[in-house]
């Protein structure tokens, strides 16, 4: 990918899309829109959520999530919401998506920023929604919601395995629920008043110790592909602790990447599209691609190392 963004420097946006394959034009075009970035913020997002993500689909509403690594594993129980005088309360499913993840990055995002763990719902998430170009009203404004709503009802479990060392953390995300507005409301009008949610004390309290710096100039070109953010993420959180290169076979790929396929061959050709999207967002990423071994991960710069931030 690093060639890419080579020819983009050298000549420029329009002549480099001559001299790539037809398929890479995409490439060409995210790597030209980065360089040119120099107006974005930095991003956090739990170390966790790195090296195991949310699912890509909706699952059955009362089935459970588990992603496991050598080292790494989380589970996502999916949870009821209740709201005054119910007895029953309304259950929701895991959360899931590009949606949930760029929900959960902005409210991780803001308690690094704030350091708190009470996070602005309103005025604040829009602006950084509106920000990352993603519409909030009508259709998109309910696909939120409801994505919001799963994030609220969920619990979470990380557990971990370091040499002789085993731990786990079990937290909600969300402590308070985040629907405080008007059900009704479509999200075309203004609201007048603070929405706050509050986020799980022992989730903050594992953010605050173990965040990754992201780029939402990145995060922003990758808003609609949930793959991609994950992926994405990996980066920014593997490649600049290397200190040599590493290789990672389709196997071990496939077991942290490949939940939703059930053969590698169909998985692989996917991942690796994913792969490149994500270096172009990502210019200082060195991963060379096998068709047959796997991944080699080179030493890297951190995504947000050499940028200049603002707002």
């Amino acid at each position: 990918m690093g060639q890419i963004h080579d020819l983009v420097t050298r000549h420029g946006r329009l002549e480099a899309r001559k001299l790539v394959a037809a398929d890479e034009a995409k490439l060409v075009d995210l790597a030209a829109e980065v360089l040119g970035d120099e107006n974005a913020t930095m991003g956090f997002t739990y170390s966790g959520f790195c090296m195991a993500s949310l699912p890509h689909r909706a699952l059955e509403t009362n089935k459970e999530w588990m992603r496991k690594s050598d080292d790494f594993s989380l589970v996502i129980e999916p949870g009821k919401l209740f709201k005054h005088g119910e007895d029953v309360g309304t259950e929701y499913g895991v959360p899931y998506g590009p949606r949930a993840r760029m929900i959960l990055l902005y409210l991780q995002s803001e308690a690094i920023r704030t350091n708190s763990r009470e996070v602005e719902r309103g005025a604040s998430m829009n602006r950084w929604l509106n920000r990352m170009e993603i519409g909030v009203g009508g259709k998109t404004y309910r696909a939120f919601r409801e994505q919001e709503l799963r994030i609220s009802a969920c619990r979470l479990t990380f557990a971990f395995k370091r040499g002789n060392r085993e731990g786990f953390m079990r937290d909600s995300i969300i402590d308070g629920a985040m629907n405080l507005f008007d059900p009704n409301d479509d999200g075309s009008q203004g609201r007048l008043w603070r929405e706050t949610v509050l986020l799980g004390e022992n989730f903050f309290k594992s953010l605050k110790e173990h965040p990754v710096p992201l780029w939402d100039g990145a995060i922003a070109r990758l808003a609609n592909q949930s793959l991609a953010i994950d992926i994405y993420c990996w980066l920014a959180y593997r490649l600049h602790v290397l200190n040599k290169p590493t290789s990672l076979s389709w196997q071990a790929v496939f077991r942290q990447f490949g939940a939703s396929y059930t053969e590698l061959r169909h998985f692989r050709p996917r991942f690796i599209d994913s792969l490149k999207t994500a270096m172009a967002v990502y210019p200082d990423a060195r991963v060379t691609i096998d068709d047959e071994a796997g991944l080699m991960l080179h030493p890297s710069p951190a995504p947000v190392s050499a940028r200049k931030f603002v707002g």
